[in-house]
């Protein structure tokens, strides 16, 4: 299990510890998997010296859009 944080005091646990990233539903909190394969995180700055990069989590946080009504 994994802990995945949204903000500060807000957090999920999650049984899924394959490779993977999240969508985050900011009205609603729902917090959807996406596949590690889907994302392709590029162009990281170096690690402090000392220190290897472990992990890249990505949280997309998204809002409901409402349709624009057809004139």
């Amino acid at each position: 299990m994994r802990e995945v944080v949204v903000n500060s005091g807000r957090s999920y646990f999650d049984t899924n510890v394959t490779d993977h990233h999240h969508f985050f539903f900011e009205e609603s909190g729902l917090l959807v998997d996406i596949p590690g394969d889907r994302i392709d995180v590029v162009n990281l700055p170096l690690p402090p010296d000392g220190t290897a990069i472990k992990r890249v989590d990505v949280i997309i946080r998204v809002d409901r859009v409402t349709p624009i009504a057809a004139e």
